[in-house]
């Protein structure tokens, strides 16, 4: 399976569906960047994801990292990759040039990770858990903890993790036990066990940045008695170089179903010297940057894996022969025909596609809204907090809503190849086991359902979500006279009627049955994810359509842009007339209500 990024598309979302170049000139940070320079990062990344990490993907399912005597090897030619991705300065690309970063744009950084996680998910991931320490200790850290670490954790000298989980206490954080006990010079003892940390130890870097949540002494119980520390691998001297081994050590990797060439480790802090960040108490609260930039990474897996799972399917189709077409002989050359002439192929060919493509637009529409947020600065009318409202409500629904339905993808990746799909030289299968995780990790899809329903919409008595459907509205009235935009411009805008509809109503069970509130998260959610990706989907046909529209009659050929164009409206059709409607199911479980999944009595579910 050879990886080939899909620069054309991700050019289309950029430039021509959100016009980022005048986003980025409405930003002073990033006013110099223009189109020309984003795409020569693009092509650079798209060379690198091709050539080095793509080969590397099947070598680090087969090899594994290996775990001796405490160290962590990561696979064959890992280590010399991720050198060049350091020395290519992806590693600081979105960071601030105060501490060696090249300042620009996290939707510029997105549409690279989207690469190098699309050509190797496992790869990708021990610099991308990098970013989150690095945000952390930004936004909440002393002026002295941003002078000792991120200099070296934006170059890719040293790497960052994320320590949340401990056996007993996954998402319930309010239940962990690691302590911290203050020492005598300002810092604490950092004692506890922590479990599948993503990148807690390995031979790519070093020193390991661990971030870290543990309770002091007498702090309250629950989540408002956790505070955040940062703890290193090695100690740093006054002079910045590496002193001796921190009491932190890693006990096992876990051996797992998919991403086995990332190290999930097993972490062991037995007095570990660690430094407070952020007030104490609060070190949930400081957390939530580290598991916002998280989440909108782990959306992107969902993506990658559409998007690989496309790739794979349509080579396939396009050469394997099976039986004739229904409507007749098409491959006249040939014994039988090419799958992607039978319907059934088509459906699942066309929906990897649209799920990649309005997967695509999703993440790169929210990366625009994190621009504002780490510019500082608003655009048209857009202020910082309206910005952070909206990532608000479309965090938890990219995260699940993409990862769901890439894992869809890749099991019609498998399906496609029939008895081949299972062989993992072909890569299919390897799809569906390293994209299964990203349902699970950062909150699986349950707890990001709750987060979107209870926490982001009714928390806010609806008004997030007006915030969104609003942008949709403006949208529909702005083209409600286009004929070409009705087939999306109707259906979309019923869509969302009854969303606030079902919104209402949910906010009227929240009173009276909150397990109405439970059942329904999960469908909830859904629907929210088809409804945001419908409208982006009726924003690229209208592009498309704005687009075809210059073409002279000698220009229209499906091998070029025009061919572009008409298959991006095309796509629209199909996820409008054949995905869309999914959403119908979603509602009559809403409405369905608790009473069904509530009525069993727990020692009856062995009968």
């Amino acid at each position: 399976m050879q990886y080939v990024a899909p620069l054309r598309d991700m050019q289309f979302v950029m430039h021509e569906l959100l016009d980022s170049q005048a986003h980025y000139q409405r930003l002073p940070a990033y006013q110099e960047l223009d189109n020309q320079t984003v795409n020569s990062y693009l092509q650079t990344a798209a060379d690198f994801a091709e050539t080095v990490l793509s080969p590397l993907n099947s070598v680090g399912d087969k090899e594994g990292c290996r775990f001796v005597d405490g160290q962590v090897f990561t696979p064959t030619g890992f280590k010399q990759a991720y050198q060049s991705y350091c020395e290519l300065g992806f590693t600081a690309l979105a960071a601030s040039p105060t501490y060696g970063g090249l300042g620009l744009p996290s939707s510029l950084a997105k549409a690279i990770d989207e690469m190098t996680g699309a050509a190797n998910w496992a790869f990708s991931m021990y610099p991308g858990l990098s970013h989150g320490a690095i945000a952390t200790i930004e936004h909440h850290g002393t002026q002295a903890q941003k002078d000792t670490y991120l200099q070296h954790l934006n170059t890719g000298a040293w790497s960052g993790t994320m320590c949340l989980t401990e056996s007993q206490a996954g998402s319930d954080l309010g239940i962990i036990k690691t302590r911290a006990t203050p020492n005598a010079d300002g810092s604490y003892a950092i004692t506890g066990q922590k479990i599948f940390i993503s990148a807690g130890e390995h031979d790519l870097t070093e020193n390991i940045i661990h971030i870290v949540l543990a309770r002091l002494p007498d702090a309250p119980a629950g989540t408002k008695g956790i505070s955040l520390f940062i703890v290193p691998k090695f100690l740093v001297n006054d002079d910045g170089s590496l002193g001796e081994r921190n009491a932190v050590s890693c006990g096992s990797i876990e051996h797992k179903m998919g991403i086995k060439a990332s190290a999930t480790c097993v972490l062991n802090f037995d007095g570990a010297t660690g430094y407070l960040i952020g007030p104490e108490n609060r070190g949930l609260n400081c957390m939530f940057t580290f598991m916002n930039v998280a989440r909108i990474g782990t959306a992107i897996q969902g993506l990658a894996a559409s998007e690989l799972a496309f790739q794979g399917a349509i080579r396939y189709a396009k050469d394997r022969t099976a039986m004739r077409a229904m409507t007749g002989v098409k491959d006249t050359d040939k014994a039988a025909d090419r799958i992607i002439h039978h319907p059934a192929v088509r459906e699942m060919v066309l929906t990897t596609k649209a799920f990649a493509e309005g997967g695509r637009a999703l993440i790169y529409f929210l990366s625009q809204y994190v621009d504002m947020i780490e510019a500082g600065q608003g655009i048209d009318g857009i202020d910082v907090k309206f910005a952070d409202e909206m990532l608000s409500l479309l965090t938890p629904i990219a995260k699940a809503f993409l990862t769901e339905t890439g894992f869809e993808s890749a099991n019609h990746g498998v399906q496609v190849y029939g008895g081949h799909g299972y062989i993992s030289e072909w890569g299919m299968e390897q799809n569906v086991r390293d994209t299964r995780i990203a349902c699970l990790y950062e909150g699986t899809t349950e707890i990001q359902a709750i987060d979107l329903l209870v926490r982001k919409v009714l928390g806010s008595k609806g008004q997030l979500l007006v915030n969104f459907t609003t942008l949709i509205d403006e949208f529909c009235a702005k083209y409600a006279d286009d004929d070409n935009l009705q087939q999306f411009i109707t259906p979309l805008q019923a869509l969302v009627k009854t969303w606030l509809n079902l919104t209402q109503s949910l906010a009227v069970a929240a009173t009276s049955n909150a397990d109405d509130v439970g059942a329904a998260a999960v469908d909830y959610l859904y629907y929210s994810g088809y409804v945001a990706l419908a409208y982006l989907w009726a924003r690229q046909a209208a592009v498309a359509y704005q687009k075809l529209a210059t073409f002279g009659d000698g220009e229209q050929s499906l091998q070029g842009d025009f061919g572009f164009y008409d298959a991006k409206i095309k796509t629209a059709q199909f996820y409008f007339g054949r995905i869309l409607p999914r959403t119908q199911t979603h509602v009559a479980r809403i409405k369905a209500g608790s009473a069904t999944v509530m009525a069993m009595d727990i020692e009856q579910f062995i009968y």
